[in-house]
């Protein structure tokens, strides 16, 4: 039987955010390594919002200090890749960190649930270094199937999630105030950031691709806005906070 990456490659949806996210990344680590030389013992990164895993695992050996942050405690052991985590609400809770502390923060599918986004750009901008970047994944409401999502009541929706999730753990209230490339783009100035690029990438049968209905079912919604780049299903956004000018 063909495997689900077999079949996405077949069908052109390729390549996948996990790829394209990590090409970010290096990018915005590499960005960070040449404008801080003097920091030769490695970067200090920020996973807003972190999970099991993280994409920023792939660049460990570059990092001196890795901090993850989530409104909830982890589980005791669930992250062994951090080297410390603290409970956040990157909406309000301006004074969690120092100014110009990080010199790369991800925030990977966590801006749908965000109730203040604007303010939460806002703060990881004051956390960056002057130069430092934010790397954003989250999901597309211009996507039909992403915005019906969005549309049913929340019980429903909850339930939902529950079949198309990997894991009930991965199963959270959404909001999406802020889940078009307009908005983010916005969000991501008003904060401050320049150079804000957004990327539309398919990922609906890879989201869902936890039982082969919802796989197809993601694919169907992935071939439906393959030819419509602004309505696919989940956004790739970086921006970056403006370097300090030399001689200030």
């Amino acid at each position: 039987m063909p495997t689900r990456e077999g079949i996405l490659a077949r069908c052109g949806i390729m390549p996948s955010v996990s790829t394209e996210l990590e090409v970010a990344l290096r990018e915005a680590v590499d960005r960070a390594k040449a404008a801080a030389p003097d920091r030769a013992s490695g970067l200090t990164v920020l996973d807003a919002g972190c999970g099991r895993s993280s994409a920023l695992q792939a660049f460990k050996p570059e990092i001196a200090r890795f901090v993850g942050i989530d409104i909830h405690e982890p589980t005791p052991g669930s992250m062994p890749y951090l080297d410390e985590f603290v409970v956040v609400d990157v909406c309000t809770d301006k004074g969690a960190f120092a100014p110009a502390t990080f010199d790369v923060a991800l925030s990977s599918f966590t801006v749908e649930h965000f109730a203040r986004p604007a303010d939460a750009f806002a703060n990881v901008a004051r956390w960056l270094r002057p130069g430092g970047t934010l790397v954003i994944t989250t999901v597309n409401r211009r996507h039909p199937f992403v915005a019906a999502y969005l549309g049913v009541p929340a019980g429903l929706r909850h339930r939902l999630q529950h079949v198309v999730k990997a894991a009930a753990a991965d199963a959270h209230p959404i909001v999406g105030v802020c889940n078009d490339p307009r908005a983010l783009r916005s969000a991501m100035e008003a904060a401050g950031f320049t150079d804000v690029t957004v990327k539309p990438i398919g990922h609906l049968a890879r989201a869902w691709g936890r039982t082969w209905p919802t796989f197809f079912a993601g694919l169907a919604g992935d071939l439906m806005a393959r030819g419509l780049p602004s309505r696919r299903s989940t956004l790739l956004v970086s921006g970056r906070v403006p370097a300090a000018e030399q001689g200030h």
